[in-house]
């Protein structure tokens, strides 16, 4: 996973070498958490295989999704730079094999990795345009371009290079990450689907045209 990995080309052996002896795995179960929300961090995070959840509960009762995590998918570099507490939960959506890089590996490849330090500026720079994007949406665009774009932003190359067409999501997942209810959801769906974009299945939906759920405006 490490070689297939979106900032592997850019690391010498020797940096390979490095990001293999401070890297683990991991399996955890579907429903289990691949990490939490207030606990320290001390490695940076990896989907080997499988499909993750992140999101954020509050004493309020409401849940706030962010996003969902593929094969491929890395996540946790903010909270080791900052070196704060984790602010949001993982929660594996399925049997998931995570790859965990120890801090202090993953800030040796930062200090020594020209390759490393520009992927992961890359990768938080497609973070701010993604969250950016979903605050345009809240703010900007009626309910059915909003559900589009939630689904659209699943598919990023970067930050999420494993994602397949056929998405397994719920439709209330998808209303938490678009921020209206499942019944509207469900509403917006059937526009994208009669439009063409989508295919709504048992279970999820399977993407047909993605240039068209990014740049659907109802």
């Amino acid at each position: 996973m490490l070689h297939s990995s979106n900032w592997a080309p850019g690391l010498s052996p020797e940096e390979m070498q490095r990001a293999r002896e401070g890297t683990c795995e991991k399996l955890v179960e579907a429903g289990g958490f691949v990490c939490r929300k207030g606990e320290s961090v001390d490695c940076w995070l990896g989907v080997v295989d499988g499909l993750a959840k992140m999101s954020s509960d509050w004493v309020t009762g409401k849940t706030a999704s962010f996003t969902r995590i593929a094969s491929g998918g890395w996540f946790g570099e903010g909270s080791i730079l900052k070196n704060e507490p984790r602010r949001y939960d993982v929660i594996a959506l399925r049997d998931t094999r995570v790859a965990c890089m120890r801090r202090d590996t993953f800030m040796w490849l930062l200090d020594n990795s020209i390759g490393f330090n520009r992927f992961i500026i890359t990768l938080l720079n497609e973070r701010l345009g993604q969250f950016i994007g979903m605050i345009e949406s809240e703010r900007l665009l009626d309910t059915d371009s909003r559900v589009a774009r939630s689904v659209a932003g699943l598919f990023h190359p970067v930050l999420y290079p494993g994602t397949d067409r056929y998405l397994a999501i719920s439709q209330e997942e998808i209303g938490l990450l678009a921020g209206v209810s499942r019944q509207r959801v469900n509403r917006s769906l059937k526009v994208l689907e009669d439009a063409g974009f989508i295919t709504i299945e048992y279970g999820g939906v399977t993407v047909l045209d993605l240039d068209g759920l990014r740049n659907f405006a109802g």
